[in-house]
C-alpha cells in the first residue's frame, strides 16, 4: 500500500506541474468536461468499489475543503463518507504511534495455569475452590475466580465431580486387594471343547492357570478353589476380594470355601464385562499370542502350552500397567553410559516351539 501511495503522489505532482501553465479558462473547460463524463459513467456503471489507497488519496485531497463545498462537488460518494475516511486515516496514524495501555488485571503466569490444570486432571473430585486452597497452601496467591476462568477456558468443569467414577478407576484404586477369575473355552484339533480356569492379581498382573478340563464339575471347581487358597497363603497375599461373573460353574460350595479363607466374592453385573475387564483382557492376550497360533492336540498338550505361557507372562512379558516390568521380574537399573549398550550380550530364546520368544542376558551381565 505504501508503494501505491508513493506512486499516486508522484503522479499528482506531475499533474500539478502540467496544470500550472494552463489558464483559468482552460481549467474550467476541462473541469466541466470531466464532470459531464462522470455523469455519463454514473448512469451506466453500478456502485464503485474503493480500495484503501483510493480512500486515502481522496480523503487527503478533500479534507481541506469546507463541508458546504463538498456538498457541491460531483463525487461518487457522499460527503459524510469522505469525512469518515479522513477520521479513519487519523485514527490509524494515531494507533501506529501510540500503544494503548492494557486494562484490567495482568495475565496469569503460564506455570500457574499449567499447575491448575494438573491439579484438576489428577484430582477429578476437586472443584475450583479446593484447587484454590491447594494453591494457597503452596504459597501461590491467585484469586478463586481466576482458577474458575482457567478451568473454563480449557474445557474443564470447575465444579466438583467433574466425572463419575469409572470401573477402570475403581479397579485401579482397589488393585491391591482384588483378584479376578474366569473360565474360557478352547477347542482341540479334533473339535473337543476344553474349559480353562485362570485367576489374575490386579496389582501385580500375575496370572495363575489353575486347571483345564472337558467336564467342569462342582467338585473340580471346589478343588481349584482350594489350590488357589493354598497358593495365596504361600505368597502371603493381601487380596480380600475375588471378582467373578455369574457363570453356573461357580457353585455355592466354591463361594463358601473362599469366604472361609477370608475372600469376599463379588459378582459382576449382568452383561457388564467391564467389571471384570482385566481378566477379559488377559484372556484376549492368551488367545492372540498362544491359542490362535497353536494346534492343541488334547488336554495334556493344552496344559503344557498354558504352563509355558504362564511362565512367560509372569517372568518376562512387559506390562504397561507396571511401567514395562514383568509381574515377577522388576526392571534392571537403567543404562547411563551409551557405550554399555554395545557391550550387552543379548540372547533370543524360543519358547513353546517359537510361538513366543523372549530376550535375556547372562547372569553376570544382566543381574
Amino acid at each position: 500500500m505504501l508503494l501505491r501511495l508513493a506512486y499516486f503522489a508522484a503522479m499528482n505532482a506531475f499533474t500539478l506541474l502540467r496544470l500550472l501553465p494552463m489558464s483559468d479558462r482552460d481549467k474550467d473547460i476541462e473541469i466541466l468536461t470531466l464532470r459531464h463524463q462522470l455523469l455519463l459513467l454514473q448512469r451506466q456503471a453500478g456502485k464503485p468499489t474503493f480500495t484503501d489507497t483510493d480512500r486515502v488519496v481522496l480523503a487527503g485531497l478533500l479534507h481541506h475543503l469546507p463541508r458546504q463545498r463538498l456538498c457541491q462537488l460531483l463525487l461518487l460518494v457522499r460527503p459524510d463518507t469522505v469525512l469518515r475516511w479522513h477520521r479513519d486515516l487519523i485514527k490509524r496514524r494515531h494507533a501506529a504511534t501510540c500503544t494503548p495501555k492494557r486494562r484490567g488485571r495482568p495475565p496469569t503466569v503460564r506455570s500457574i495455569r499449567a499447575l491448575v490444570l494438573r491439579l484438576a486432571r489428577e484430582n477429578p473430585s476437586w472443584g475450583y475452590r479446593r484447587i484454590h486452597g491447594e494453591l494457597a497452601a503452596l504459597g501461590i496467591k491467585v484469586a478463586a475466580s481466576t482458577v474458575w476462568e482457567i478451568l473454563r477456558e480449557h474445557g474443564v468443569t470447575p465444579t466438583p465431580q467433574r466425572q463419575s467414577t469409572t470401573w477402570a478407576d475403581f479397579l485401579r484404586s482397589q488393585a491391591d486387594a482384588l483378584l479376578a477369575c474366569d473360565f474360557f473355552e478352547t477347542h482341540t484339533l479334533t473339535g473337543a471343547r476344553l474349559y480353562v480356569f485362570a485367576v489374575i492379581e490386579h496389582a501385580t498382573r500375575r496370572i495363575r492357570i489353575l486347571g483345564a478340563t472337558a467336564h467342569p464339575t462342582a467338585a473340580w471347581v471346589v478343588q481349584l478353589g482350594r489350590n488357589l487358597v493354598m497358593d495365596l497363603e504361600d505368597v502371603d497375599s493381601r487380596a480380600r476380594f475375588l471378582v467373578r461373573d455369574r457363570d453356573s460353574k461357580f457353585t455355592q460350595a466354591f463361594d463358601a470355601l473362599l469366604t472361609d479363607a477370608g475372600l469376599k466374592v463379588i459378582k459382576s453385573g449382568v452383561r457388564i464385562p467391564r467389571m471384570n475387564s482385566i481378566m477379559q483382557r488377559w484372556i484376549q492376550t492368551c488367545r492372540r499370542e498362544l491359542l490362535d497360533r497353536t494346534l492343541i492336540w488334547d488336554q495334556r498338550h493344552l496344559l503344557h502350552a498354558l504352563r509355558e505361557f504362564e511362565s512367560f507372562y509372569n517372568e518376562h512379558r512387559p506390562h504397561r500397567a507396571l511401567d514395562q516390568a514383568a509381574p515377577l521380574r522388576p526392571l534392571p537399573e537403567p543404562i547411563t553410559e551409551p557405550g554399555q549398550i554395545l557391550r550387552l550380550d543379548v540372547h533370543r530364546r524360543d519358547r513353546h516351539g517359537g510361538t513366543f520368544t523372549n530376550t535375556n542376558m547372562p547372569l553376570e551381565q544382566g543381574g
